[in-house]
């Protein structure tokens, strides 16, 4: 999974790794990117997130009768035999087919809320340019995420005790109330102290709701069809800022900031209006035996302590995003000023990469449950990391290009095969704390990744520091053939 996936598994969908309860197995698609969880994300190398967990933008465990395989190559969930995994759950009654219209219902809704949330993230940025410089877009960017962040963490919690359809229909339709309250705010009297009032509430909401997302994909897409239903996720969470930021450049030039949210209020309406028909019927969990919410919000963890096939799924997601983020986000303005390239080299090479990673998503909706799951996890995951180790050697910009997209595809393939086998292997009463963990293995690793390699850096050089990026990146597919040789 990977950063760039996905904020989207805010999304997780989505992580080069890239950044999204219950039902039976499917094949898995994060490496760099989201992002997967939450919402946006997850992401991993592919979220490279996401996001596909937190996703905005990012599970199922085998039905009974799965016979376990031992080692990597099986081609899907079910040949894995995954069972209630993460140590515990009950074991989960698998749809009798995939509900392909709710299913496409409940991804096109969320890809009109994203592109909404890419042209406000697009308007509210430049605005805060305009109001206070660089200061005002850190504290906007911190008013955001940090937030987000925490919530993720208790978002998961509340998820498993009420159930998606409770906090996603409260969520939703608090942030339709939060902007329409917000652009006629904006309209009266736009300042920093109202954008970023704006900003913290907004990522509270869409923290608490991002883990909940990702708890309703294995309801619609049983078994091998998850996989597939991941990677359509994880496309429309890429087509999203490419349709969003020049639609928020272009309202922000013409018009005004209050005009921008307004119109986000109305893709987020369209979403509530998806999310409560698909939705529908969803009831709220049994009463679960009293625990605080403190400790609940720690399942995600616990689920990590008794399961070694998850650990190793959470290492490798959090191994490629860590080491792919400050490459992307840092060293390539440093590299290509370095070398001369200018600023139209870093958007070349970024857009190559999403250009891949769009291409194998795609594919992966349409075959990803035909590929063998040690291709689409471990072989992508070698390519992402190869991919990362390549770029900082290319001497030319056409050269880096083409590694980059190579890179890119093969974050689309691995970030959607780690959402997906994550959820086949958590438990489906701690699926909401499960995705919030994985999220946070994109979300939170961009932060530490700059801190750490920046200051590497500035002791060995950008190139250097980059290889050295590329070399502990390996360590994600390791992780990954651990991962489906660990028994449930």
């Amino acid at each position: 999974m990977t950063t760039m996936d996905t904020d989207t598994a805010t999304d997780p969908t989505a992580h080069p790794t890239a950044h999204p309860p219950t039902e039976p197995p499917a094949e898995p698609p994060a490496g760099p990117g989201a992002g997967v969880a939450a919402g946006q994300g997850a992401g991993s190398a592919a979220g490279l997130g996401a996001g596909l967990a937190a996703g905005p933008p990012a599970g199922l465990t085998a039905g009974p009768g799965a016979e376990p395989v031992a080692g990597p190559g099986a081609g899907s969930l079910v040949e894995l035999g995954v069972g209630a995994g993460g140590g515990g759950g009950a074991e989960r009654a698998a749809p009798a087919r995939t509900d392909w219209s709710r299913l496409g219902s409940l991804i096109g809704g969320q890809g009109i809320s994203l592109v909404g949330d890419n042209m406000l993230t697009i308007a509210l940025t430049w605005s805060a340019v305009r109001l206070g410089g660089p200061g005002a877009v850190t504290l906007l960017m911190l008013c955001s995420t940090i937030p987000k962040a925490l919530m993720l963490i208790f978002g998961g919690a509340v998820a498993d005790l009420v159930g998606p359809r409770f906090m996603l229909l409260r969520t939703t339709s608090g942030r339709v109330a939060l902007l329409a309250a917000g652009a006629v705010a904006v309209g009266l009297a736009e300042s920093v102290p109202v954008l970023a009032v704006i900003a913290v509430v907004e990522g509270v909401l869409v923290g608490l709701g991002g883990p909940s997302f990702g708890t309703v994909l294995p309801k619609l897409a049983p078994g091998n069809d998850l996989v597939r239903a991941n990677s359509l996720y994880s496309m429309v969470t890429r087509l999203a800022p490419i349709a969003g930021a020049p639609l928020g450049a272009w309202l922000i030039a013409t018009g005004q900031l209050w005009m921008a949210m307004a119109v986000v209020a109305v893709t987020c309406s369209a979403s509530f209006g998806c999310l409560f028909h698909v939705t529908r019927g969803m009831v709220r969990p049994a009463a679960p035996v009293r625990t605080g919410l403190l400790r609940r919000s720690l399942d995600g963890v616990r689920v990590l302590a008794v399961s070694r096939r998850l650990r190793w799924l959470f290492v490798a997601a959090f191994a490629l995003d860590f080491c792919f983020g400050w490459p992307m986000l840092a060293a390539l303005p440093l590299l290509a000023d370095s070398r001369g390239w200018g600023v139209g080299a870093v958007g070349a090479v970024i857009a190559a990469f999403s250009a891949g990673a769009l291409t194998s998503t795609g594919l992966g909706a349409l075959f990803g449950h035909r590929l063998p799951l040690v291709v689409r996890l471990v072989v992508s995951g070698v390519v992402l990391a190869g991919g990362v180790l390549v770029m900082a050697l290319t001497p030319t910009v056409f050269a880096l290009a083409v590694t980059a997209y190579a890179t890119g595809v093969a974050s689309g393939f691995n970030g959607p095969a780690i959402v997906s086998l994550y959820q086949a292997a958590a438990p489906p009463d701690r699926m909401g704390a499960a995705m919030a963990t994985l999220a946070l293995a994109g979300i939170g690793t961009t932060p530490f990744s700059v801190a750490l390699f920046g200051s590497l850096a500035l002791a060995v050089g950008v190139q250097a520091t980059w290889l050295v990026c590329g070399v502990l990146a390996f360590a994600g597919p390791v992780a990954a053939v651990l991962a489906l040789r660990s028994p449930e």
